[in-house]
């Protein structure tokens, strides 16, 4: 076990943490674990590549713990009526399809690589985004009123294109560095 998947299993843990300060609306202490949770992210994978630590394991533990963390709250946040259930469906939704949609595949014996996509990184990018955008308002109890709105539209526009992206490289086989058909 190395020292970055150790703390990629810290950030795992910090999911019910943070779950639990939405719940009872602890603001501050729920932007601050998810906040440690996002340096843990950058931190783990400096350690990997920078000391040669990249392992099997980590590479599904990482990108495993990134959406738990990102679904987690994003189900916390929608429950508390910070963000729309509409919002919440989308992302759940393009999740479910695309790791659906690669299940599939590798049954029919297509072995593809998935990489990540530069609009999936940015649909990524945009759900940290809003998610900080909305603690950091509740913590510092801030009106943001339009700018929730705005960050919800280019979520679900994200989120959808990523899921366009990802359909015509699992139809294909192609359009990912590295995929196979």
């Amino acid at each position: 076990m190395t020292l970055p998947n150790l703390i990629t299993l810290g950030r795992l843990g910090l999911v019910p943490v943070i779950l639990v300060l939405i719940g009872e609306g602890a603001w501050g202490a729920a932007l601050a674990v998810f906040v440690v949770a996002g340096a843990s992210d950058a931190l783990d994978g400096f350690l990997a590549k920078r000391f040669g630590m990249e392992s099997p394991l980590g590479a599904l533990l990482d990108p495993l713990a990134d959406k738990a963390l990102l679904v987690s709250v994003f189900v916390a946040l929608a429950t508390v009526g910070a963000l729309p259930v509409w919002l919440l469906a989308v992302v759940i939704a393009r999740d479910l399809i695309v790791i659906g949609a690669i299940l599939l595949a590798r049954l029919n014996g297509r072995r593809l690589a998935i990489r990540p996509l530069l609009i999936g990184k940015l649909n990524t990018a945009a759900q940290i985004g809003l998610a900080t955008l909305v603690l950091v308002a509740r913590a510092g109890d801030f009106p943001i009123g339009g700018s929730v709105l705005v960050g919800c539209w280019i979520v679900a526009g994200t989120s959808l294109l990523s899921l366009a992206a990802y359909g015509r490289v699992l139809r294909d086989g192609t359009g990912s560095p590295g995929a196979r058909p």
